[in-house]
């Protein structure tokens, strides 16, 4: 007696720890028909929603109601069968229909002649764990489709770009950080008489047996682009012996991320050896037309003088005014072989500058005292002085502030008024030309001051080579100073220079 009293104390101890565990568990009998439940804890029923008299005597199938379709049951189904334990997961659902998953281990119990006499089966409630996995499922499938979108619209966006710089009539370049070319388009293989092999993973400096080991590149790269960066219209002349001598004009450009410099360095090569030279034949022909016409055109003018004087003899008025217009044009195209003369001189650096130091308000008083004889219809205001004195060919600024305000006369014919200022900025004298008329379009803006320039509005309005402002421009950068315009249309525009004064001891101790 006192051992079936320790039996039952024994069997009450485990069936208290049993109901104790967070885990479902159940135990069938295997011996009965169906393999019926006897047995299941508290846990069991809570993850189940059902009670305790609802569970016993069902088959532990009874919680997957209709979905019936899941391999998990066979498999369940086959482990039972053979007597084997099993560990899987399967959809079963609650009392109020509601789904959990649930982690299911089956493990058989023996008896001593190695019958299967039980079954044990702990449950646990995955649905949380299912669920996130779910979910991560989803997100990963929801980013690989991104991921797929992206890479189709970069690849999209790669071959866009890669038929660009293989269509662009430049030589393009991409080097990496120690100068090894990383892509060269066809324009440049071409350009160069070079193969993809023999230029692709070599360095810039290495190609063609060094032919490219220029110094004013490697200055570029290695000193110049590395604190300035893009470059732009970087010259270099070189003499490459399979292809003769090339002229390029170089843009470079560093790949830059986030403050961060990436080991990327693009470069754009323009062959602008045609260009030069025809610059070349156009400049050359500029100064022999003009040197040439410059002697027939001073014995023209020195023949209509000599008609001038007689003409004092002569009472006929149209005769004299005739003789007055044709010295007119004479001065006039004297003046536009001067300007083309200028133009060339510049273009091919023959400039002359004689250089001496004046006072520049007294320059641009006597050139408007000059210029407003022949002008009056317009009035001409000046204002500020400086008192500065500078070092330059007093001549060519002359011929300067004449060219502005000639063409602000030319450019505003129904405004009488043109103002000129001058003040003293810094160490600079600054002179500003001030007009009421049209004013100049911005894209028009950027190309004024290039050589034989002019907006398309003034074209057929206002006869002119534009080369006044290009030549005006030439002489003050030959005097280390500045032209520039500021203008919107329909408001007139002002034109300013500024040219370095002489320091002196009072300002300079200043």
């Amino acid at each position: 007696m006192k051992k079936s009293a320790s039996g039952i104390n024994d069997l009450n101890l485990y069936l208290k720890a049993l109901n104790s565990a967070y885990s479902g568990i159940i135990i069938t009998d295997n011996l009965q028909h169906d393999n019926p439940i006897i047995y299941c804890n508290k846990a069991f029923e809570t993850i189940s929603g059902y009670s305790h008299d609802e569970i016993i005597g069902h088959n532990c199938r009874f919680l997957q109601a209709q979905d019936r379709s899941q391999k998990e049951r066979a498999m369940i189904k086959d482990c039972i069968t053979r007597g084997e334990e099993c560990k899987i997961e399967i959809r079963n659902y609650r009392k109020d229909g509601t789904l959990f998953w649930n982690e299911l281990f089956i493990s058989p119990v023996k008896n001593e002649a190695g019958e299967v006499t039980h079954f044990i089966g702990v449950q646990n409630d995955i649905t949380a764990r299912k669920r996130a996995e779910h979910d991560l499922l989803e997100e990963k499938a929801d980013v690989e489709l991104k991921i797929q979108q992206r890479t189709k619209e970069l690849q999209d966006k790669e071959s866009f770009l890669s038929s660009m710089v293989e269509t662009v009539r430049e030589s393009l370049l991409v080097l990496d950080k120690n100068y090894v070319v990383l892509s060269a388009n066809k324009h440049f293989l071409s350009s160069f008489h070079v193969s993809t092999e023999e230029t692709v993973g070599k360095p810039l400096f290495d190609l063609g047996n060094r032919q490219w080991n220029i110094p004013p590149l490697k200055e570029l790269l290695t000193q110049i682009l590395p604190t300035n960066n893009p470059v732009v219209d970087y010259e270099v002349e070189h003499i490459f012996p399979h292809i003769g001598r090339k002229v390029m004009l170089l843009n470079a450009y560093r790949v830059e991320f986030e403050g961060h410099y990436k080991d990327r360095i693009l470069i754009a090569i323009e062959d602008i050896t045609e260009k030069k030279e025809q610059d070349q034949r156009k400049d050359d022909f500029l100064s022999i037309a003009s040197h040439e016409l410059k002697t027939p055109l001073t014995t023209i003018k020195g023949l209509v003088q000599i008609l001038q004087r007689l003409s004092t003899d002569h009472s006929d008025t149209k005769f004299v005014s005739t003789l007055d217009k044709i010295s007119a044009y004479i001065d006039r195209l004297n003046i536009l072989i001067t300007k083309l003369l200028d133009t060339s001189k510049i273009q091919s650096g023959n400039i002359e500058l004689h250089m001496e130091p004046f006072n520049i308000d007294n320059t641009v008083r006597e050139a408007i005292e000059n210029i407003s004889y022949g002008l009056p219809g317009h009035e001409i205001k000046l204002s500020g002085s400086t008192d500065a004195m500078v070092n330059g060919d007093e001549l060519q600024i002359i011929q300067v502030i004449n060219n502005l305000l000639s063409n602000a006369v030319k450019y505003s014919p129904d405004a009488k008024t043109i103002e000129v200022g001058i003040y003293r900025v810094a160490n600079f004298v600054k002179i500003s030309v001030r007009d009421y008329g049209m004013g100049i379009d911005y894209s028009d803006k950027q190309k004024v001051f290039e050589r034989f320039f002019r907006a398309s509005h003034t074209q057929k309005k206002f006869p002119g080579l534009g080369i006044g402002l290009y030549v005006s421009h030439e002489i003050i950068a030959h005097h280390k100073g500045t032209l520039w315009v500021e203008s919107e249309p329909g408001e007139g525009s002002i034109f300013n220079f500024t040219l370095p004064i002489i320091p002196t001891t009072d300002s300079h101790g200043a």
